[in-house]
């Protein structure tokens, strides 16, 4: 029962972790300026870098890997994410 709460409450922290890097990015691009210029294309480059970790993992899967193993691969940084979007 613990280990399925846990997993419930790391699920909570990482879908409410997601939420506030979106709001604070939307904040940042209707600022305008250059900081929104560069947080527009920073998304893209991190959107491009998901979806080859996706693939990744999803040619891992067809291959025969474990849903472990795909799982490492295809891996949201979403702390990295906040922390960095947070600091700035």
């Amino acid at each position: 029962m613990v280990g399925l709460w846990k997993a419930w409450m790391d699920a909570s922290r990482v879908a409410f972790d997601v939420q506030c890097v979106v709001a604070l990015r939307m904040m940042r691009l209707a600022e305008g300026g250059p900081g929104a210029a560069s947080e527009a294309q920073r998304m893209v480059v991190e959107r491009s870098a998901r979806w080859r970790r996706r693939n990744a993992a999803g040619a891992a899967l067809m291959a025969g890997s474990s849903l472990e193993t795909a799982g490492r691969l295809a891996a949201v940084r979403s702390n990295a994410s906040c922390g960095r979007t947070c600091a700035g």
